[in-house]
This record gives structure tokens, sequence and C-alpha cells, in this order.
């Protein structure tokens, strides 16, 4: 096992610089997730930890040794692509085993390594068969084993599952998860797609155009996201944002008023707002909620576009003059809404964000919740 430490990392191809100035530090047997929108940097960053794109700027450390000029095959990793990369004439044993036949191991510590990597990953009953005779997520599992044989100090995991079926990625998270268990080894995985990260992190890495926006748990990332990028990349739906201005504030938080004139009370510490002020109040769905008439002060009329039934919850679809992007709002399986519906959406002060004009978020007044993420 080992420590990943990154400081003032840079990557510029001629004129185009693809990051800039990446400071992170991954612990020992810490299970990291970068997660991001396509082209944010976060592949480009892996692949310079694993010394497969040169460093522009900065320094790498792996167990606190800097690395910049080190060979891949030198550094104590191991990297498990998209692409299974098989051999397609070889058995799985034998495609476990190619790796450490080329580094010049033994025939018994090859085959210890093979049997119990297969054995951990639950494919050791394969190991006689071609890679066209498997699923897609026991070729997976193949190219995991065969990164788990030379025994790394860091595992990297460049998208994994991107080429498996809905069904087949949720089991095959189950499987990283009790790998990082059973293995205790330093992983940092790759994704677009913010439920891995959610489901699979010790800490997550969010990235935007070349940019680290912020570093957490997936906690704290949720319920405290440090400005709008993040805030509406993590989650599932997307959290719902409505434009407005600040009306006062005081001890109690932040009131936003609305074009309509209508408003909403943000819990959050102030700092140096002003009245007048731009600002956009953030709202996740599972807070948003239809309030009958005359039921709260605050909120915002909308009109009903649609209701998504998924059997133990639904999602309502609503236009508002606030919301460029409409609004989401998770309700009652049953529920039921007409299209072209009046309604009335709204939040309690204390589920509610708040960012300013450049999109960074105020601190929330929820200490408690924010303390234990």
């Amino acid at each position: 096992m080992a420590s990943v430490t990154l400081r003032g990392i840079a990557k510029q191809y001629d004129d185009n610089e693809v990051l800039r100035n990446v400071n992170l530090d991954i612990a020992d047997g810490e299970f990291v997730v970068f997660v991001g929108p396509s082209g944010c940097g976060k592949s480009t960053l892996l692949r310079m930890i694993a010394g497969l794109e040169d460093i522009s700027g900065g320094e790498l450390a792996i167990d606190g040794k800097r690395v910049n000029e080190v060979p891949p095959a030198k550094r104590g990793i191991a990297m498990v692509f998209q692409s299974y990369a098989l051999y397609p004439h070889m058995s799985l044993y034998d495609n476990m085993a190619f790796g450490l036949k080329l580094a010049g191991a033994k025939k018994p510590e090859i085959d210890d390594a093979v049997r119990n990597a297969a054995k951990i990953l639950h494919i050791d009953h394969l190991l006689d068969r071609k890679p066209k005779q498997l699923s897609g997520g026991q070729r997976q599992r193949v190219a995991i084993g065969r990164a788990i044989t030379r025994k790394p100090k860091v595992f990297l995991f460049d998208e994994p599952l991107s080429n498996l079926d809905a069904a087949l990625r949720v089991k095959m998270r189950l499987e990283f998860a009790r790998l990082h268990d059973e293995l205790a080894t330093t992983m940092i995985y790759v994704t677009h797609d913010q439920v891995e990260a959610m489901t699979l992190a010790d800490k997550i890495v969010v990235m935007s155009a070349g940019n680290v926006e912020q570093v957490g748990s997936p906690n704290r990332l949720y319920h405290a996201p440090a400005n709008r990028f993040v805030a509406g990349f993590i989650g599932s739906p997307k959290m719902n944002f409505l434009a407005g201005v600040v009306d006062r504030t005081g001890a109690d938080g932040v009131l936003v008023r609305y074009e309509t004139d209508e408003t909403q009370l943000v819990a959050v510490e102030p700092g140096a707002l002003r009245a007048g002020e731009l600002v956009t109040v953030g709202i996740r769905p599972e807070h948003l909620r239809a309030l009958p008439p005359g039921g709260s002060e605050y909120g915002v009329a909308a009109s009903v576009m649609t209701v998504e039934s998924l059997g133990d919850a639904a999602y309502l679809y609503a236009n508002s003059p606030v919301a460029a992007e409409g609004l989401i709002a998770r309700i009652p399986p049953l529920e039921r809404h007409q299209r072209g519906e009046p309604l009335k959406l709204g939040a309690e002060p204390g589920h509610c964000h708040l960012f300013d004009q450049a999109g960074a978020a105020f601190e929330r007044k929820m200490t408690e919740l924010l303390s234990a993420a």
C-alpha cells in the first residue's frame, strides 16, 4: 500500500492547458474517485499518475518518493482500463499470468498469485476458459485479476464499468467495494457517473475544465457543495436552481426575493451579502414540496409539465419563471397531478442552499449534519 501526493500538477499540450495546479493528498489504503463531465481532465490526471502521460509542471509522489521521471513499470501501480484488453487466444489463467511471466517470476509464484486473485474475484472455476466464453462482468474481473497478481501499491481504474449494462454495473460496484475491503489497498477510480462515485468513494475529487472544484466525502459534497457546479453535478436528479436577489439578511439567514415577488428564506451565514445582490437558491428534489394554499409564506408558483413514476417514488417536473431549467420535486408515488396544473413549490429554510453571482456557496447553518459529513 502507498499514499499518493500531487503538488501543483499541470498538463499542457502546446497552448492547450488541460490541467492546472492540482493539489491532492490520497492516503494509504484510501478509495478515491475522480469524477466530472467528459473533457474535464480526470482520465489525463489518472494517466499522469500511471506514468502514461508526462507531467508539465508540479510534483507527483508515491509512497513519499518523487516519481515524475520514473517509468510506469517501476511506480508500483497497476491499471485497469475501460477496455478489458484480454488476449483472445489465451485462457483466463494465461491472461492473468502474462504480466508475471514477462517480469520473470517463477512458476510456483505465478500459480499462487493467479489462483489467489481468481479466488478473490470468484472466477477460480473459469480459469481454463477463453475470453469469448465469458460475460462482460467476468471479463472485467479477469482484467482486475491481472492487476491483482502484480501486488501493486496503488490500483488505478479508468471507467472500468462503462461497457457493462445497468444491472451488471450495480453488481460490479458491489464487487469493487468488497475488493477494496479485502485488499485494503490504495485505489484511484475515474468515472463520469456520479452514482458510482457516491457509492464507492471514501473521498471524491470533483473536476471541471482542468480544475479541482472540491474534494471531500460523498456526504460532504452532497450536503455542503462548495459551489454551484458541484451542487449541480452531485445528486440525481440534479439540484434545482432558482434566480433571485437578496431582500434582507439576518440571524435566521438570507431572505431571497424572486422576480415574481415571491420569497424563500435560506438558512445560511450571509457573510458580507447585501440587499439587492443577485443570488441563486439551490433546492434538491427531495426537499422541494408542493405546498397547500396558504400553507407557507415561502415558495414559488409553478405549473406541472409531467410526472415520472418510478414505482417506489415519483418526480414532478414543473415550469417556473424563476427557474430557467424548470423544477423537479420528489413526490409520493401515488400522488396525482395534471399537465398544466398550477401549484406552489417551496422548501424549509434549512434544506436550501445559496450561491453568489460567481457560483460560490454560502455556509449553511446545519452544523450537526455538516460536521457528521
